[in-house]
């Protein structure tokens, strides 16, 4: 039978969708005021519940937003306390080096210069051979979608056309 609610629990949202789709089925087959009732009162509920879920989905998108906010926000200080140390470093780098001095050993910290391991510094990116060079291929979607819908037909690819939820 149509998917009951057990024990007075109220129904998912799946279970609704899929009773509602059961009773629409049925009432093709029969007219009766007891099934466009119960078919209004399932919609109802099934209302209700996609309601609340787009409320959550709102708190949601809000919370993520906040979240991607705060990120970019200490991202941000990161960068600078990053940029601090590397000017500093050079600072004291360019004054260990003008002083003459290799190694300052305290009690509580070590400092000293050391060659950095080797890399290699491009000077002219035309003369390097090709099998050095390395190519990212992307694919221009938003181009191929404008000639598709010109009536073009691009090979490889196949368009689509999907749904989606969108709340307002």
């Amino acid at each position: 039978m149509l998917g009951e609610a057990k024990g007075g629990e109220d129904m998912k949202l799946y279970e609704l969708a899929e009773n509602y789709r059961e009773l629409l089925e049925m009432a093709e087959e029969m007219e009766s005021d007891a099934i466009v009732d119960t078919l209004e009162a399932i919609r109802d509920e099934i209302e209700l519940k996609a309601e609340n879920i787009a409320k959550l989905i709102r708190n949601l998108e809000s919370d993520a937003k906040a979240i991607r906010e705060e990120e970019k926000r200490l991202n941000e200080k990161r960068t600078a306390i990053e940029n601090k140390v590397k000017r500093l470093k050079t600072y004291l780098f360019e004054q260990l080096e003008r002083a003459g001095i290799q190694r300052i050993k305290r009690p509580t910290i070590t400092v000293y210069i050391q060659d950095n391991p080797p890399s290699v510094d491009v000077v002219d990116m035309s003369a390097i051979p090709a099998e050095f060079l390395k190519q990212k291929v992307e694919v221009d979607k938003k181009s191929i979608l404008e000639r598709i819908k010109s009536g073009e037909q691009i090979p490889g690819v196949e368009l689509k056309q999907e749904k989606g939820v969108r709340i307002r």
